[in-house]
């Protein structure tokens, strides 16, 4: 018997490739603005990019300040000013273009649907997330998407599964699992919500928090099926 009815879902490296989508984007971002996007750049970038939101997660800095600040920080470390306001617009534009899935998203997602009450739960902007998701053909399998723009918090603060909860009619948190790539972000918000958490561990992080453990810890989506006691649409298949 499956424990669980409701199923939250991390939409970014956990559904679809951002890193794929990332990579497309801003090499377009830089040809439009005559650079070549070397892999120190791109490195540079990346650990910008990612303590920011690492920043958001812990409510340090508001969205606004991540996406409007990430481009022309980057630029100013190489000695030159840009407009960082209009690159974010630009690249979020390239962004919302992407949607780069996750192998075997789709079959899942189509299975799940089946017999789960399938949800999103993403930080980001809402257009870019929503477009996204429609364009990748995932979007018909969700009852909702819950963004962190729409709803004023990010996950992983407590406010922001309370506001998705309270729009989830007849939920069961027992019966609820948050499946995601990011432990700081769905691991942890997970635990901060009193609900079962799923790390999806893609890149095999040797790590441990102190205090906050997975409910379950994965490799790779394929091994939900058997996490959840269901059968894939491939019926006899190995995993």
């Amino acid at each position: 018997m499956v424990k669980y009815n409701t199923l939250l879902f991390d939409l970014d490296d956990t559904l679809l490739d951002f890193r794929a989508s990332e990579e497309v984007a801003l090499q377009k971002l830089f040809k439009d603005q005559q650079y070549t996007l070397t892999p120190e750049i791109k490195d540079n970038y990346k650990k910008l990019n990612s303590s920011l939101w690492k920043a958001y997660e812990n409510d340090e800095i508001d969205r606004e300040e991540v996406v409007n600040t990430r481009f022309a920080l980057l630029f100013q470390h190489y000695g030159i000013e840009v407009d960082g306001v209009a690159l974010e617009q630009n690249y979020r534009k390239y962004l919302s273009e992407g949607h780069h899935l996750m192998e075997g998203a789709v079959e899942l997602i189509q299975r799940l649907h089946t017999e789960f009450d399938l949800y999103i739960v993403s930080n980001g902007a809402s257009y870019t997330q929503h477009k996204r998701l429609k364009d990748s053909g995932l979007a018909p399998y969700f009852k909702k998407v819950f963004v962190s723009e729409d709803t004023g918090y990010q996950k992983p603060m407590k406010e922001f599964f309370d506001s998705v909860f309270s729009q989830i009619e007849n939920l069961d948190l027992k019966r609820t699992l948050i499946i995601g790539d990011s432990f700081s972000a769905d691991v942890t918000g997970g635990w901060n919500a009193e609900i079962d958490t799923c790390w999806i561990n893609l890149l095999e992080q040797d790590f441990q928090h102190p205090v906050i453990t997975p409910t379950y810890e994965i490799r790779k989506l394929a091994e939900i099926y058997e996490l959840l006691g269901i059968e894939s649409h491939k019926l006899g298949s190995s995993l």
